[in-house]
């Protein structure tokens, strides 16, 4: 490991593996190091990405499990509201396997991959950088150009190199289940069930459904809750199910960039504030990301002030978006049963949903223009407007 890359990617996630296919395309020498032994180990992500994240991101077909067209969204007392649309809305891929053929685009372009290491810390050395790996077992210096940070949540990495912490964050568990009969995904609310957020059953192939939510705190119990009334009601054949746990960003880091330090995906915070999928938008930042230290390398200019362009095009492309999903992800957590009960019952008396799902500009990836939208309702809008008064200082 004498050599010098152009660029060290940290994490082997779909973001890292999206940079370094990239910057290899572009003739970059760009190593990956993943601490886990295999790419896609220890994932907690229910897998679902829309149709216009495929289309603008292909994997191989044999990555995708099932489809969705449709949804039902299940309210605290049980109300039923289903949205459908005729065409294909989002795909459900199997996580490792679609970790795996991202990776495998890269090392096709020529990037490198080390596995089973750790880069325990990054410095400036004269006019490199340095990632220090700890690699089964062995400490290594790594030198580079430049370093693109995409190791997930909960990287200590962009703390230590000044760029602050993410603002707010979540808890998310899941288990795979045995289901008899799931055709779409349910999306169940209420207090009791998820504090603050939702729960979610998602059919991923016959016979077989991912469970999971989202809150603050205690996730494997809310869950174990949430399985034991699934198996009551007959819709998993049993609430026995090995948990997985993770956390997500609701909030971008203060800073994104550095000398010679990029952060991207779930590291930076680029996740959607309304469900905490991060996959599409990390794909985004990931190539914004790849463009700017590829223009960095030809130009040799790898300071803070030149890879600043970095934060602002992927600002300017999701930072009004993030903002109207987080402030509705806030409202929302504040709500009790009695308030979303109110909300379900005011969208589907006025068919706001049908409007919605009937709108030129519809998208499961895009919530702001949807939230937007449906503001425009008077009704829901006054309801709105008087919950927020009631749970939020401002």
């Amino acid at each position: 490991m004498s050599q010098v890359y152009d660029a060290i990617v940290v994490g082997a996630g779909p973001v890292g593996s999206r940079v370094a296919y990239q910057l290899a395309h572009y003739g970059h020498k760009v190593l990956v190091v993943e601490r886990h032994s295999n790419v896609g180990d220890a994932i907690c992500c229910t897998g679902i990405v829309g149709k216009e994240c495929l289309e603008r991101f292909p994997v191989a077909n044999s990555v995708v499990t099932n489809h969705a067209r449709s949804a039902t969204f299940i309210s605290p007392s049980g109300k039923c509201l289903r949205m459908q649309k005729d065409t294909v809305q989002a795909y459900v891929v199997e996580r490792t396997v679609y970790d795996c053929d991202l990776a495998s685009q890269a090392q096709e372009e020529g990037a490198e991959y080390l596995l089973s290491a750790r880069v325990n810390d990054i410095t400036l050395v004269d006019h490199r950088v340095r990632a220090e790996v700890t690699c089964n077992g062995r400490s290594t210096d790594i030198e580079s150009n430049v370093v693109i940070i995409g190791s997930g949540f909960g990287t200590q990495l962009p703390r230590k190199l000044s760029m602050g912490n993410v603002g707010d964050f979540v808890l998310g568990a899941q288990a795979e289940v045995a289901v008899r009969e799931a055709d779409e995904t349910e999306v169940y609310f209420g207090q009791n069930i998820a504090p603050g957020f939702f729960a979610w059953l998602v059919p991923t192939s016959p016979g077989r459904a991912l469970a999971g939510l989202l809150t603050r705190s205690n996730p494997g119990a809310y869950l174990n809750e949430f399985l034991a009334s699934l198996a009551a009601q007959g819709k998993i054949e049993s609430p026995d199910a090995q948990i997985t746990r993770g956390g997500i960003p609701l909030k971008p880091l203060p800073r994104t960039y550095g000398q010679r330090v990029l952060v991207v995906g779930d590291a930076a915070g680029q996740v959607k504030p309304t469900t905490g999928g991060g996959i599409y938008y990390g794909l985004l930042c990931a190539d914004i990301a790849a463009d700017t230290v590829h223009t960095a390398l030809l130009s040799d200019d790898f300071s803070a002030k030149n890879l600043a362009r970095y934060e602002k095009d992927w600002k300017n492309m999701l930072g009004s978006e993030l903002r109207v999903d987080y402030w509705a992800r806030k409202l929302y957590e504040k709500l009790n049963d009695s308030q979303i009960e109110r909300i379900f019952d005011i969208v589907q008396s006025n068919n706001i949903h049908e409007d919605l799902l009937q709108s030129p500009d519809f998208s499961f990836d895009w919530h702001g223009v949807s939230i937007t939208r449906a503001l425009r309702h008077r009704t829901l809008r006054k309801a709105i407007w008087t919950i927020t008064r009631s749970v939020l200082p401002f």
